[in-house]
């Protein structure tokens, strides 16, 4: 069954202040309300150094709730630490709760990882991204008493069914894409712009369908470059194709890449220390936050929001509430702001505000239909 989830607004600007916390020096949380342990007091307990915890008095006591990243890390100024900022927040909101993370550093740890956390109890264990559905399907059947989620993803058994411990957080990725690509057509100086992927498949080809048609509505002569680095944690190789990318006329680049984006905004920096005059547009968290900072500026022109703390955190309470939607399908949408912009809008024009605004309404009613694949975006195109 797929649920339309309402979001938990009142803790989204706690949430956003909470990014800055998961410093891009260290790869261990800094633990809150610990009760007098310190970080590495923390790490020195745990039986992997690549463990973060926070465990404190108060509302939420004997729950734990933990999550294994993917390879891209806590910090990588997106995706995952979009979701540990979340479980971050719920920790201090029921602050004796338990909550940690398990980092993976390659896709041999996933499956070590869940089960880890699955030995040790925990009553519900995360697990950040879609690369990982094979190993929540396998670990979540050899523990079959545990409470799993996993977030980008639907896990099905054999049969095709839902599987009864796992709860499936979705994102209308494709909704919010088509603002920005909207934002990219009426803001780009030489009607050409352009997409980095991370991996490629059908998750990401909604981000890359919703922004082409986004730009596609608003000038249907747009000039739109795309090119996958096939890895999410790999920034020499974003500041590779952004540099190909901006070299060949683009001037702004939208990338849902997670860490490998995070070349791109390298490049995009030193084009404008050197006067030209580029953008890039962030994924996942409000990146003109955390990055894109020069000396006259940022050049984080807006960001893709997926509100990947809400889902966490929401999910997280649902379950020490004794909700678990475990065999469910929580979708996250632009209509529940689940996606949008960012709130970071100093960059987007007063235009192409408004026309964010108005093609917001248009989604929700129905009367824009975005397309979250190839064959979509080409129907959509042919449309127009």
């Amino acid at each position: 069954m797929k649920k339309r989830v309402m979001m938990l607004m009142s803790s989204v600007l706690a949430a956003g202040t909470l990014l800055a916390a998961c410093g891009e020096e260290n790869n261990e949380s800094t633990p809150i309300n610990d009760g007098g342990n310190n970080a590495n007091e923390a790490a020195d307990n745990s039986a992997d150094e690549n463990t973060g915890n926070n465990e404190a008095a108060g509302e939420g006591e004997a729950f734990t709730a933990q999550m294994v990243t993917d390879i891209g890390g806590v910090d990588d100024r997106s995706f995952n630490e979009s979701a540990w900022a979340g479980l971050t927040l719920f920790g201090e909101d029921y602050p004796n709760a338990e909550v940690g993370y398990v980092q993976s550093s390659d896709a041999s740890d996933y499956a070590p990882n869940l089960n880890r956390i699955a030995r040790e109890g925990t009553d519900i264990s995360f697990a950040i991204g879609f690369l990982m559905e094979d190993d929540i399907k396998t670990v979540a059947a050899q523990n079959e008493d545990q409470n799993f989620a996993i977030v980008d993803t639907v896990v099905t058994d054999d049969n095709g069914d839902l599987i009864p411990n796992i709860a499936n957080i979705t994102f209308a990725e494709h909704e919010g894409s088509f603002l920005v690509g909207a934002v990219a057509a009426m803001q780009s100086e030489t009607d050409h712009i352009g997409f980095i992927g991370g991996v490629e498949g059908e998750l990401i080809k909604k981000f890359e369908s919703g922004f082409k048609a986004g730009a596609k509505f608003v000038n249907p002569d747009i000039e739109i470059a795309t090119q996958y680095a096939q890895n999410f944690n790999d920034a020499s190789k974003g500041q590779q194709i952004g540099n190909a990318m901006y070299g060949n006329g683009a001037d702004i680049i939208f990338h849902a890449a997670g860490a490998t984006g995070n070349g791109l905004i390298t490049d995009a920096i030193e084009r404008a220390q050197d006067g030209e005059n580029v953008w890039v547009i962030g994924v996942d968290q409000d990146q003109a936050l955390t990055q894109g900072d020069w000396d006259d500026g940022n050049v984080i022109l807006t960001s893709m929001v997926k509100r990947v703390d809400e889902a966490v955190y929401q999910v997280a309470e649902s379950t020490m509430n004794g909700e678990y939607p475990g065999g469910e399908v929580l979708e996250f949408t632009l209509e529940d702001a689940g996606v949008g912009i960012a709130e970071s809008r100093e960059n987007v024009s007063e235009e192409a505000l408004t026309a964010v605004e108005e093609y917001t309404d248009m989604i929700i009613s129905g009367e824009i239909v975005v397309p979250k694949t190839d064959e979509e975006y080409e129907e959509f195109e042919g449309s127009l």
